[in-house]
C-alpha cells in the first residue's frame, strides 16, 4: 500500500531541550511538497557536531530532530522533482547545491547560499516543518534531520547513488569521511612528498589522514591526548602519532622540531582555539598551509598576530571537505565502490536506532570512532 502524499507515523529521535539525552518518541512525517523528498532511512552515523547541538556550540531551535549523515531511499517525492524517484538510494546533503548561486556557480565554491549552517532556520526552504509530535511543530536541522525513520529533505540537499552501495558505509561520506579526506586532497591540496600533522584523531581526523595518504604525503603525523586512538591512525596511513602531555614545551615546536622547520600541511579536526593556533604555528613559516576543519563555538573569537601569515603561511577552512555535494557524493560512492579508500576502519560500533543515547556516550568518553545507527 502505497504511502506516497499521506502523513506517515514514524519513530524519531527528538532533542527537547539543551544538554538533555535524545527522545525516541512517535512523530508524523508530512508528505514531500514541490521540489521536495521523503527518505526512508536505512542508516545514520553519529557526528560529533550532532553533539554540538545538545552541548549548544552549534545552535538550533528546539525541540530538534538532529543527525546529518546517513544513507536512505526515496519513498516519494514532491511536484518538480527530477533529479530522483521512488526507490533510489540516496544520501542527504547537509550542504546543498542548488547550482544557482554566485557560490554554486564559483568553481572552488561548496558553500552554497541555500544552506541552513549561516542561519539556521530549522525549517524547510518555505520556512514550514515537515514534522509534528504531540501536537507540535518540530524543527529541521541543517536540512536533513536524519534521526528520525523517515525524513523530507529538498531536492537540492539530496543525492543519488550507485544502486549497490553499502548505506551502512557510504553514509559516512554524507560527512565525516568527506569533510575530513576533502581537507587533504582538495582543500589543502597536499602534495607528493610533504609532512603532514592531523590534530585530533576521531572520525574525520582519520579522514583527513587517508586524504593525506591517498595525495602522496611522505609523513603523517597523528596528534592527540587519546593514546588509544594512535593504532587506528596508524593503521589507515599515520606515519607515527604523538600526544601533547608528553611533552613540556608547547606542541606546536615539537612537531617543528620533528620536522626540521614546520610541517607543510597541518589540518585542526577538533575546534579549540588552543589546537587552531598549535596547528598554524606548527607549519612552515613561509609556505605552509593550515586548515581548520573542526566547528568551534561561535560566541568566541579568536585572535592573532598578523605577522604568523604575513611571512607566507596560509590560513583556510572549509566545509564539506570544499566539495561541492551533489557532484561529488556520487562520485566518491563511486571511489569507495572502486577500492580507492577505506570506510571500514572509521566504523567501530553498530547499534539499533533506538540506542541512540548509548551511541552518544561512546562518542562523549573517547571509546568510539562512528557508530553507526541502524533502523
Amino acid at each position: 500500500m502505497s504511502t506516497a502524499g499521506k502523513v506517515i507515523k514514524c519513530k524519531a529521535a527528538v532533542l527537547w531541550e539543551l544538554q538533555k539525552p535524545f527522545s525516541i518518541e512517535d512523530v508524523e512525517v508530512a508528505p514531500p511538497k514541490a521540489h521536495e523528498v521523503r527518505i526512508k532511512m536505512v542508516t545514520t552515523g553519529i557526528c560529533r557536531s550532532d553533539d554540538h547541538v545538545v552541548n549548544g556550540t552549534i545552535f538550533s531551535h528546539f525541540p530538534v530532530i538532529a543527525g546529518h549523515e546517513a544513507g536512505g531511499i526515496v519513498e516519494s517525492v514532491g511536484e518538480g522533482v527530477t533529479t530522483v524517484k521512488p526507490g533510489d538510494k540516496v544520501i542527504p546533503l547537509f550542504i546543498p547545491q542548488c547550482g544557482k548561486c554566485s557560490t554554486c556557480k564559483h568553481p572552488e565554491g561548496n558553500y552554497c547560499l541555500k544552506n541552513a549552517m549561516g542561519m539556521p532556520r530549522g525549517t524547510m526552504q518555505d520556512g514550514t516543518s515537515r514534522f509534528t509530535c504531540k501536537g507540535k511543530p518540530v524543527y529541521h536541522f541543517l536540512g536533513t534531520s536524519t534521526f528520525s525513520q523517515y525524513t523530507v529533505v529538498n531536492e537540492i540537499s539530496v543525492a543519488k547513488i550507485d544502486a549497490a552501495a553499502p548505506l551502512e558505509k557510504v553514509c559516512l561520506i554524507g560527512c565525516g569521511f568527506t569533510t575530513g579526506y576533502g581537507s587533504a586532497v582538495k582543500v589543502a591540496k597536499v602534495t607528493q612528498g610533504s609532512t603532514c600533522a592531523v590534530f585530533g584523531l576521531g572520525g574525520v581526523g582519520l579522514s583527513a589522514i587517508i586524504g593525506c595518504k591517498a595525495a602522496g604525503a611522505a609523513r603523517i603525523i597523528g596528534v592527540d591526548i587519546n593514546k588509544d586512538k594512535f593504532a587506528k591512525a596508524k593503521e589507515v596511513g599515520a606515519t607515527e602519532c604523538i600526544n601533547p602531555r608528553d611533552y613540556e614545551k608547547p606542541i606546536q615546536e615539537v612537531l617543528q622540531e620533528m620536522s626540521g622547520g614546520g610541517v607543510d600541511f597541518s589540518f585542526e579536526v577538533i575546534g579549540q582555539h588552543e589546537t587552531m593556533m598549535a596547528a598554524l604555528l606548527c607549519c612552515q613559516e613561509s609556505y605552509g598551509v593550515s586548515v581548520i576543519v573542526g566547528v568551534s563555538s561561535s560566541s568566541q573569537e579568536l585572535s592573532m598576530n598578523p605577522m604568523l601569515l604575513l611571512s607566507g603561511r596560509t590560513w583556510k577552512g572549509a566545509i564539506f571537505g570544499g566539495f561541492k555535494s551533489r557532484d561529488s557524493v556520487p562520485k566518491l560512492v563511486a571511489d569507495f565502490m572502486a577500492k580507492k579508500f577505506p570506510l571500514d576502519p572509521l566504523i567501530t560500533h553498530v547499534l539499533p536506532f533506538e540506542k541512540i543515547n548509548e551511541g552518544f556516550d561512546l562518542l562523549r568518553s573517547g571509546k568510539s570512532i562512528r557508530t553507526i545507527l541502524t533502523f
